[in-house]
């Protein structure tokens, strides 16, 4: 698979927009500047390669993490209703992974007779053409093109036809802070059409022991989930970094509304990192922030996308209230009916 480019085969196309090279001198610049952030940080993107991917595809079958079996209970009872009220052709998922959950929504509007291609889009180039290979073999007759990409910065790549849905799960969003999630909502909604629609995926707030259980589960999925950015930093950045020497950590942050997650040095340290020609410094208990897990409350994010003009039409819940599923469409088009 060449760095960037276009791969095809008989109903499936891959865009990759956001390969090996492109990947390489994207890590470099945003670990130069973020290791010098107050926490020091790395972004959460790095988390996913192949290795990574796949934790995390174990972290959504984990007794703990809710989100998924709650989100896979909306979709479950509501995926005929959205492919109604949709009418897509297309069906866009953002961050896709493995893409298994969407198969509800894929079988709905297969059944429906709309849909006529799947687009999925992720940084991992390995796992998205498993997954579109996966679906072409489905769904007989759609067509699959995949997009290698990073959200924040290939959305105008989107491949155009609408009407599309864009789906957004899992509660991915919780993983950008709030000023890159406005950036973030803003690009989203200057690429939709007026017959285009979002459907949002969001972690709802609940009981702070419920939400931290998910990210410290007892097989330790998430921490070697978490760790595995560690196994990134030295491949790409030459660095040594000593996994001992690193507690994992994941907490809830009352204040923000969100989980904190990340690595906490157990002692002094200093960690080369010769491909960036720089050393870190690590202060004995300092933290080096993988991830922030915002939760949501459904006021709030209906304002969020109202600020970037986007309507929520549908909230739909599970039964428990855990997690938050809304279908939303640009402003001007959301009081027409298809």
């Amino acid at each position: 698979m060449p760095d960037s480019g276009t791969y095809t085969e008989p109903r499936i196309r891959v865009d990759v927009l956001f390969g090996a090279a492109a990947r390489t001198t994207a890590l470099f610049d945003e670990t130069f500047w973020s290791l010098r952030e107050r926490p020091k940080q790395i972004s959460p993107k790095w988390l996913y390669d192949e290795r990574g991917s796949v934790l995390f595809d174990e972290i959504t079958r984990l007794p703990e993490y809710y989100p998924t079996r709650a989100e896979r209970a909306i979709l479950r009872e509501r995926a005929s209703e959205i492919a109604e009220l949709t009418g897509a052709a297309t069906l866009v998922e953002l961050g896709s992974g493995t893409s298994e959950k969407t198969t509800l929504l894929l079988d709905a509007h297969y059944a429906g007779g709309t849909l006529e291609r799947f687009v999925p889009f992720d940084v991992s180039e390995e796992i998205l053409i498993q997954a579109a290979e996966a679906v072409a073999a489905r769904y007989d007759g759609v067509c699959v093109h995949a997009v290698v990409g990073d959200f924040e910065q290939h959305l105008s790549s989107l491949p155009a036809g609408s009407p599309r849905l864009l789906a957004f799960l899992g509660s991915t969003i919780g993983n950008l802070y709030p000023e890159q999630r406005a950036r973030f909502l803003s690009r989203l909604a200057g690429v939709l059409e007026p017959d285009d629609r979002l459907l949002l995926g969001v972690d709802l707030v609940k009981c702070p022991a419920r939400i931290e259980a998910a990210y410290n589960d007892s097989a330790g999925v998430t921490e070697a989930f978490v760790r595995n950015v560690l196994t990134v930093l030295d491949r790409e950045l030459e660095s040594r970094f000593d996994p001992a020497a690193f507690g994992y950590e994941a907490r809830w942050d009352a204040e923000h509304e969100w989980v904190e997650i990340g690595l906490r040095s157990l002692r002094q340290q200093v960690i080369p990192l010769p491909a960036l020609d720089v050393e870190v410094a690590f202060a004995a208990g300092e933290l080096l922030r993988v991830e922030v897990s915002s939760k949501f409350r459904r006021e709030g994010i209906e304002a969020e996308l109202a600020g970037v003009g986007l309507e929520v039409g549908e909230f739909w819940t599970d039964p428990a209230g855990d997690f938050g599923l809304l279908l939303a469409a640009p402003a001007a088009s959301s009081s027409e009916t298809r």
